[in-house]
């Protein structure tokens, strides 16, 4: 089966192509993950000039749509989808279904999976036409299915659609040596815990500061290090430590961190803790199990997903410090072995685990589909 992954945000304007195959990590993650299995994987993806890179056995197609409108950005999408010999357009977030359904007008019997990438669910004078562009779509997939109710609920998914539960991607992450890890980044603390991500409201920093605060009593030891990149609440944040007498010195906030710097901090640290409120995925989530550290984490659709209902870590309830404050105190009493951890990500979202379940799910699209054309 040859299918081709289409990501239709444009490039940036200007920006070498290959350098953003070395930026943009999800999207050579995701079609190496799917061709890991055995599946042929071609990616088209939408830029400003046409171009085409082979890298690790996957062709990249720059298609230059980013400037068209219909009808002439689908007939070329189209034209590009016959020439490659498609058998499965997988495209990449559910709000680019408008240009699946305008593909799937020109090639009736290619069948089109839509992937969510944390989209959301429209506004309801937009939910009209999402649903018109849906009904194309034979199968959506989601980190967690429970992340498609919204969806189901505001009607925007075809009614014959398929929805099956993948993760978004992975990590190349590793474990590594712990105590070198320490030694190069300077980390330090029993436990050492990790966040990683933007200090923003819908990563909840502040419940977590009066967590790790309420887990410090019982934790003498406890070291928490931040790396964070866009912090519209970094003043609110810095308030908040200086609240709590018994942060001082505890909280490191490290600002923005070089991807590689990130793997080092997850493997120094003992726990990684989050406080978000809703995830598509969870990239610092899988990136840390994938270096075997414990996860402290909210109980949200995408979390018990990736953490297998907990069974890895601890799951807490989003807004509550005192259920963080006590999660905290019982990973940091109790882990589990970095090595189960680690054993987890790869029985479940490690490139070749997720990548049978790419290839089940393409096979059985693929399978319905055309006995729905009989």
């Amino acid at each position: 089966m040859h299918v081709v992954q289409a990501n239709l945000l444009p490039l940036p304007p200007g920006r070498a192509h290959a350098d953003m195959l070395g930026e943009w990590h999800s999207l050579v993650d995701i079609a190496e993950i799917a061709a890991s299995a055995g599946t042929r994987i071609s990616v088209v993806q939408a830029a400003w000039r046409q171009d085409r890179i082979v890298r690790n056995g996957i062709e990249y197609h720059f298609l230059d749509i980013a400037a068209l409108h219909e009808p002439e950005r689908s007939r070329r999408l189209a034209a590009m989808l016959s020439g490659l010999g498609a058998d499965l357009l997988h495209v990449h977030g559910l709000a680019f279904a408008e240009d699946a359904c305008a593909v799937a007008r020109r090639l009736p019997r290619l069948p089109l999976l839509c992937q969510d990438h944390a989209d959301g669910v429209p506004r309801w004078w937009r939910r009209r036409r999402w649903r018109r562009w849906h009904s194309a779509v034979a199968a959506v997939s989601f980190t967690s299915t429970e992340q498609a109710r919204p969806f189901i609920d505001a009607r925007v998914l075809g009614d014959g659609a398929r929805v099956f539960a993948i993760p978004e991607s992975t990590s190349r992450f590793t474990p590594g040596d712990r105590k070198r890890a320490r030694t190069d980044t300077g980390m330090h603390g029993d436990p050492c815990v990790a966040w990683v991500g933007h200090l923003a409201h819908h990563k909840d920093p502040l419940t977590v500061i009066d967590g790790v605060a309420g887990a410090a009593s019982r934790l003498p030891g406890l070291q928490m290090w931040c790396a964070f990149g866009t912090a519209p609440l970094l003043q609110a944040v810095q308030a908040r430590i200086a609240a709590h007498p018994v942060l001082a010195d505890r909280v490191h906030l490290l600002g923005r961190l070089p991807h590689a710097q990130v793997e080092a901090m997850m493997r120094a640290s003992d726990l990684f803790v989050s406080g978000s409120r809703a995830e598509g995925g969870g990239y610092a989530l899988m990136e840390a199990i994938a270096c075997g550290t414990t996860p402290v984490v909210t109980d949200i659709p995408a979390f018990r997903a990736l953490t297998g209902g907990g069974t890895v870590g601890r799951l807490w309830p989003v807004g509550d410090p005192r259920r963080l404050s006590a999660a905290l105190v019982d990973a940091a009493l109790q882990p589990p072995l970095r090595d189960a951890v680690r054993a987890h990500f790869e029985a479940t979202l490690s490139f070749a685990a997720i990548g049978r379940r790419w290839a089940t799910t393409y096979a059985e699209v693929a399978a319905r589909h055309a006995r729905g054309l009989e």
